[in-house]
């Protein structure tokens, strides 16, 4: 494939609810800074002007939810909309059945809406090159590994915490999704490895929370609050 000509999409994978947030309004509907943080994350792909074609998967009792919301807030982004399935491995397959050419997809939480142009256009432009890249931050705290009833000490350096937008060659990531689910899938490079591919790690970002907590939407708020001021 020609690189300058690869399409490019994104799935943005929105089927979470509020429980942890402590909310009846789904977390990805909650407002930061007045728009919604699905809206946040729509337009962080859309403001890359690399020509992203957006996928959004949904569960199907929140779409009337959104088209409220869409209408409320004039948002004019274009998205095509997937259905959400049982477990996020199936929604991300749905998102996958709307891709009709070939190309780079990035998979990314509909949570995070802080994730940088920068991250973002290094994540596709390392699929190109070697077919996958997954953004990764190192760990700060000390962590313990949990056995029966004891723990015990590991070295920090030897793990990282994984991130998304995590990119893909679609050639790839479909064949990978022709897999039948497994509990240990937790993420899009699990299923990639499960083919024997090698998942390239870049450098991800500190500011690319996912927000699935109260404390969460307040540090998302002072972070763009911040950005504003810069």
């Amino acid at each position: 494939m020609n690189e300058k000509l690869l399409k490019k999409y994104a799935i943005i994978v929105a089927g979470g609810s509020g429980t942890r947030m402590g909310s009846a309004v789904p977390k990805q509907f909650l407002k930061l800074n007045g728009l919604p943080i699905l809206m946040h994350t729509i337009n962080k792909f859309d403001d890359s002007k690399i020509g992203i074609e957006i996928i959004l998967v949904l569960n199907k009792e929140m779409h009337s939810q959104w088209n409220e919301l869409v209408a409320q807030h004039n948002f004019t982004t274009p998205v095509k909309i997937a259905e959400g399935g049982e477990t996020r491995f199936h929604s991300v397959k749905n998102g996958l059945a709307l891709l009709k050419d070939e190309g780079i997809v990035a998979v990314h939480d509909a949570v995070r809406p802080l994730v940088s142009a920068k991250t973002i256009l290094s994540a596709y432009k390392t699929a190109e090159m070697y077919g996958n890249a997954v953004p990764a931050i190192p760990l700060h705290d000390s962590i313990r590994q949990i056995e029966s009833s004891k723990s015990i000490a590991v070295d920090r350096s030897k793990y990282c915490v994984i991130q998304t937008p995590q990119c893909f060659s679609t050639e790839i990531i479909k064949r990978a999704y022709l897999k039948e689910y497994k509990f240990n899938f937790t993420d899009d490079a699990t299923v990639v490895e499960a083919l024997g591919e090698k998942i390239q790690l870049i450098d991800g970002s500190a500011e690319n929370i996912k927000i699935t907590t109260p404390l969460d939407l307040t540090v998302a708020e002072t972070v763009l609050k911040n950005r504003a001021i810069a």
